[in-house]
């Protein structure tokens, strides 16, 4: 998979993406990083990037000629890429959408800055995308949420293959509590059921578990969830010992 980034500060990106996961999965061949400073394209001498915005207002605008032909570089020299752009308009970022785009060989992410990009930039990105409802400033951040998140789901990138699967909202539920040693920690005990070396009992624990955090922790993802006659029992179990 190729992960292009078109950015005005590249230097944001260089610790990120030599450091763990993601730079394994850069050494196994499985994803490999272009990062396109967009100051490169920009046609003064200066390599001015913004603008005040038309209308007035305050702070500046990124100009749109800078991104085009930054575009078209890439255009030229790879397969075009899908567009993404980061942005607080975009539909909010969730575990679905991540799995889409790690199916795609080539994706590219904008990075906005200032008080954002001219708005004809949307003619040439496929998709906007919100990290969520607060206010950063640039793509950078959410640029890196979103890298993380999809390396996490190419084949081979992590170690154990099944951590990714068994992550919190893979099916909408939280994941189940977990504990390491030692068993015991300032009078708080490891839950016996996980001490017992009983495969089953265990998998329902953590079944029941991870449905219950999910009820008291994010009730919101309770209305997507698609529960089994096994899921019903312990949602009906977890709703009868709720006090009052």
């Amino acid at each position: 998979m190729i992960i292009t980034i078109l950015t005005l500060f590249p230097k944001i990106f260089e610790s990120p993406l030599q450091e763990s996961i993601i730079k394994k999965a850069v050494e196994k061949g499985l994803v490999n990083f272009d990062v396109v400073n967009i100051r490169d394209f920009a046609n003064d001498v200066h390599k001015t990037c913004d603008d005040a915005p038309y209308g007035g207002g305050p702070g500046m605008v990124m100009k749109i000629e800078p991104i085009y032909k930054a575009m078209e570089y890439i255009n030229a020299n790879k397969t075009r890429p899908k567009y993404i752009l980061l942005t607080p308009q975009g539909r909010l970022l969730d575990e679905k959408t991540v799995l889409r785009l790690a199916r795609n060989p080539h994706i590219a992410l904008v990075c906005g800055r200032y008080e954002g990009i001219d708005e004809r930039i949307l003619s040439f990105v496929d998709e906007e995308i919100s990290i969520g409802d607060y206010i950063l400033s640039g793509g950078e951040i959410p640029a890196l949420v979103l890298i993380d998140a999809i390396v996490r789901h190419i084949p081979g990138a992590l170690g154990n293959e099944a951590s990714a699967s068994n992550d919190s909202l893979k099916e909408g539920l939280l994941e189940y509590p977990q504990y390491t040693r030692p068993p015991l920690f300032l009078d708080m005990e490891v839950p016996a059921v996980l001490l017992s070396g009983h495969h089953e009992e265990i998998r329902k624990w953590r079944r029941k578990e991870s449905i219950k955090k999910t009820i008291f922790k994010r009730p919101d993802l309770m209305e997507k969830f698609l529960p089994t006659e096994e899921d019903r029992k312990f949602i009906k179990e977890v709703m009868e010992d709720i006090p009052g």
